[in-house]
């Protein structure tokens, strides 16, 4: 009997575009999912430095260095995004010129975005939303109707290589699926 093969990600940049409020686990169980993988991940952020993470979104939590700020990169670096939640870090994302073109450039060159909980609120100012099914934390999903999405509710969802999950309790199944996704270069159109 043989067993499935872990899709690999060997020579694959993967960006992780988060800021200050970041919900902790929803940026280290996908980045480790990427690293395990054979990927490579990069932090970016809105600034150098350090950015901190939540637990619960009300307990600071780890810091974690910024690879490279989002005015310095260009979607063209990376393979694929992964977007992670928390309510304070996709805020000021979606605020960020820089940060929403960011997000827009994966949809345009066809490359393949990751997006939990929160993090919706940056691919809706990214204008990235319209016609398609996603999920979320479920305070989101007005929001996401209201930008002419379809919203679901379901551990994890894939549309056009763009995969979504509602919380961390989904982490298993949105790590397993953005490495699929990412692995077959699944396009985020």
């Amino acid at each position: 009997m043989s067993t499935p093969q872990t899709p690999s990600l060997t020579g694959r940049t993967v960006a992780f575009l988060a800021a200050d409020g970041v919900e902790r686990v929803e940026l280290v169980d996908p980045w480790h999912a990427v690293e395990q993988a054979g990927g490579t991940p990069v932090l970016v952020s809105l600034s150098d430095g350090e950015i901190t993470s939540m637990d619960g979104d009300i307990d600071p939590s780890e810091r974690f260095t910024v690879d490279r700020t989002v005015a310095d990169a260009q979607a063209t670096d990376f393979d694929a995004l992964v977007l992670p939640g928390g309510v304070a870090n996709p805020d000021s994302l979606r605020a960020d010129q820089d940060a929403v073109a960011f997000v827009r450039a994966f949809f345009d060159d066809g490359r393949p975005v990751a997006a939990i909980c929160h993090a919706p609120w940056t691919l809706i100012d990214a204008g990235v939303v319209a016609g398609r099914t996603l999920t979320s934390f479920p305070s989101v999903a007005t929001d996401l109707r209201n930008a002419g999405g379809t919203w679901v509710d379901e551990e994890v969802h894939v549309s056009d290589g763009l995969v979504t999950s509602r919380n961390p309790d989904d982490l298993p199944a949105f790590c397993a699926t953005l490495v699929r996704e990412f692995a077959d270069g699944g396009a985020a159109r």
